[in-house]
């Protein structure tokens, strides 16, 4: 109990004192305050609580929103004209890929001319290596559910394959396909069927 008012005490003379800090910075000094009080010690899992009270500081303090804020940016800047469109939701952004523009009729091999697209999503990723990514694959409901889903599961394994073939951690980028299940528009026309053949790529702030 002594520890936890030590660090309320402490947080804020550093919420307070520290007027030029940003709220990044803030969060961030709180948390260290946080893992040098309430992890003091000199053992390995002393140290491992310090580290995570300075995470925890640093989320609080706002740090993830300005993350990817800067990481959106980035994104809308190197794929401006590529098709591809950039969807901000919340803390989370989403790329969506257009399967008519990223795989040939009926093929789960990324078309050639995508390539640079996707070598721009994993410049970005490379950059700001702490967010981790989910790779979705959808259909049209033409056909068969079965063969849909195994479509939509081997369409977003080859964006995966070919992202983590420049340089992206493979430990990353998880893959999952939800065949027909989830249209974003009416498959009973042809535009409709369009929108629902995708790739959307999740990328996900880490907040281990």
């Amino acid at each position: 109990m002594k520890k936890l008012m030590l660090v309320v005490a402490m947080s804020s003379l550093v919420a307070t004192g520290c007027a030029n800090m940003t709220n990044a910075q803030k969060g961030a000094a709180i948390g260290a305050v946080a893992g040098a009080v309430l992890g003091k010690g000199t053992g390995d899992h002393d140290k491992s609580r310090y580290a995570w009270g300075a995470v925890v500081g640093a989320i609080a303090g706002g740090a993830i929103g300005n993350y990817m804020d800067q990481q959106e940016e980035e994104f809308r800047q190197e794929l401006a004209g590529s098709g591809v469109e950039v969807i901000r939701d919340g803390d989370n952004i989403r790329l969506q890929l257009p399967s008519a523009i990223t795989f040939a009729t009926d093929s789960t091999v990324v078309s050639e001319g995508f390539y640079p697209v996707l070598n721009d999503v994993a410049k970005v990723l490379n950059k700001y290596n702490k967010t981790t990514m989910i790779v979705e694959g959808h259909t049209d409901s033409t056909g068969a559910a079965e063969y849909n889903q195994t479509l939509s599961v081997n369409r977003a394994n080859a964006v995966r394959n070919h992202l983590v073939g420049q340089a992206v951690d493979s430990r990353r980028v998880t893959t999952v396909g939800y065949g027909e299940t989830m249209p974003v528009a009416d498959n009973n026309t042809q535009s409709g069927r369009q929108l629902n053949r995708r790739v959307e790529l999740r990328i996900v702030p880490n907040q281990a």
